[in-house]
Order: C-alpha cells, then structure tokens, then sequence
C-alpha cells in the first residue's frame, strides 16, 4: 500500500469515477485503475464494484475511503510543514458556522489572541453540513458553532461551549404582536421569515424544531442576521433570533417576544477537533478555551455584534495580534 494508491482511491471514492480521479491527478485511468487492482490484491476487498456509470464503494471500501482521505490529507500537511519550517508561524484555520461567525467569533478571537499572542487566526465560514468532511480534509483545525452531524462524530471531538436561545419576534407595530395567547401555526404561516445567510440550519436546535412544523413558511435569506433583524425592526415579517442579542429591545418595548409552541429553542455552539490527539495543539487550547468563563463573557457581552460578517456566501477573514 502506497500514499499514491491511497490519494488515487481516496479521489476516487469522492468523486465517484476513475476517469474523473484521473483528470484531477493528471494521470491516465489505465495508472488509477492499476494503483485500485494493487490495493485491492493488498488488501484483499474489491473495494467497489461498477454501478450505473459510477462506483458503488463496498463496505470495506468505505472505511478505506475515510483512512485514505485523513492519510492524504496528513501527508499533504506534512509536505508543507516542512517545506515552510523557517518562515512559518502558528496558524489556527478555524472553521465557523454563519450564525456563531456573526454573533461572537470577533468577540472571542479578540480575548483569545491576547491569551495566545503568537497565534495568527484564519476564519471561514462553512455550512454545519461540511464540518466532518472539512476536519477530515484538514482543511480546517477546529470547527466552531453548529454541531456536526452526530452519524460522522467517530473520529471527532466534540465539545459544547455556550448555551443560546432562539426566541420569535416582530416589531410592536406587526400584527401577531397584539395577538393574545399562543399562536398558532396557521397564523405564523400567514406572515414572511427573515433569517441570515444559509437560512435556518438544519443541523441546529432551531432547525429541528422548524423541520417539525406542518406548513413552510416563507423564508427571506439576507447577507446576514443584522440586516434580517434590520427588516424585522421595520415592520416586514418575524424571525428566530437570539435571545441575548435582542433583550434589551424586548425590554423597552421596541420588539415583542411572539408566544408559540415549543420557543424559546434552546441551543449549543459547539467545539469540533479531530480525536485522538490528531488535532493540533492550538486548537485544542482554543477547544479548551472557549469553555471558560472568561470566553463566555466576551461572547454574550452587550453592545451588539463583535462577528465576523460580509457579503456573499462564504466570509474570509484573517485576525493578527
């Protein structure tokens, strides 16, 4: 078993052909196809069988595919660490899910780069959905916000950090404001959403409860949850918000707290290595470090967002000490 025959399989079991595989390595499909008939005689499995113009990956193809996707990946990395050994300085790419990138990554990378002055940080913003995958890759040493799906915790680390609430609201001036008692589905049906970029994840708290729903309601994506909150304020729909983000405008009366079924939503943001020690040591002092007090306070701090936002879909954003 060679890293060559791995990286050729690992590509072929994400891209789901040999010819593509071959492409993207720039080698002909007669060198990929020789490197998968080498491992399969190693590893005695045929490790995918040919399946309506793809592969299909067998069982013991596929805990391959995840050893040989994570081996590439750390080859790669070590390639890289070497070359770069003299000019290098510590890096931490951090992964960061929409909702915590804008609500409190700015806040705790302040208070953390202080702690850890010699760390530059490197954020991006991800779905939830591509967290596993991403930390596998070593694209990223930690992800931040939303918790991966709990079917690719195996080889994860994962560790919550800070509580929030998602509560319903609207302006004092929208109608559902005035009605008494709970509200019911219909009525919230019969209004338009607002929500930040991605919408309302479904691998979040809120986005299972909003996946129990009967109906679908109308859902306007803006750049972020500030222009969402923007729209609400002026009076055209309601949203699932934070709770410590809008208290103080509950409590003056400027926006209403809307009573339904099953609010506030209790959620977590969530801390996210690889295990077994494979993550690096910065990262799991930033994983340790988002837990204590210290954190937490810059995080829910009043004042308004610290966050990392920007247009588009994905946010690029480098912090230096």
């Amino acid at each position: 078993m060679t890293l060559s025959q791995l990286r050729a399989f690992a590509l072929v079991a994400r891209l789901g052909s040999l010819h593509a595989a071959a492409a993207q390595l720039k080698i002909s499909e007669p060198a990929v196809s020789s490197a998968l008939a080498a491992l399969r005689l190693d590893l005695g499995d045929p490790l995918f069988i040919r399946a309506g113009g793809g592969i299909a990956l067998t069982p013991g193809g596929r805990k391959l595919a995840d050893h040989a996707q994570e081996i590439v990946a750390l080859a790669d990395q070590a390639r890289w660490d070497v070359a770069h050994a003299d000019t290098a300085t510590p890096e931490l790419r951090v992964l960061a899910t929409a909702s915590f990138a804008e609500h409190a990554a700015g806040r705790l990378f302040d208070v953390f780069t202080r702690w850890i002055p010699a760390s530059s940080v490197d954020v991006v913003v991800e779905a939830a959905s591509d967290i596993a995958a991403l930390l596998k890759d070593r694209a990223y040493d930690i992800a931040l916000g939303a918790r991966p799906s709990q079917a690719e915790e195996q080889t994860l680390d994962v560790v919550p950090f800070l509580r929030y609430q998602r509560i319903l609201v609207a302006t004092k001036s929208h109608p559902l404001s005035n009605v008494v008692g709970p509200i019911t589905l219909p009525q919230l049906l019969g209004h338009q959403w607002f929500a930040g970029p991605g919408g309302i994840e479904e691998l979040t708290e809120e986005g299972r409860w909003f996946s129990h729903l009967a109906g679908v309601p109308h859902i306007v994506e803006l750049s972020s949850e500030t222009d969402a909150l923007a729209a609400v304020r002026a009076g055209e729909g309601i949203m699932l918000a934070l709770g410590h983000t809008v208290s103080s405008e509950i409590q003056r009366g400027s926006l209403a707290r809307l009573p339904v079924a099953g609010t506030p939503i209790g959620g977590l943001w969530w801390a996210t290595t690889l295990d077994r020690g494979r993550a690096s040591m910065t990262a799991r002092i930033l994983q340790r470090f988002a837990t204590t007090a210290e954190a937490t306070a810059a995080m829910v701090a009043p004042g308004g967002s610290r966050g990392l936002s920007g247009r588009g879909s994905k946010v690029h954003v480098a912090l230096w000490t």
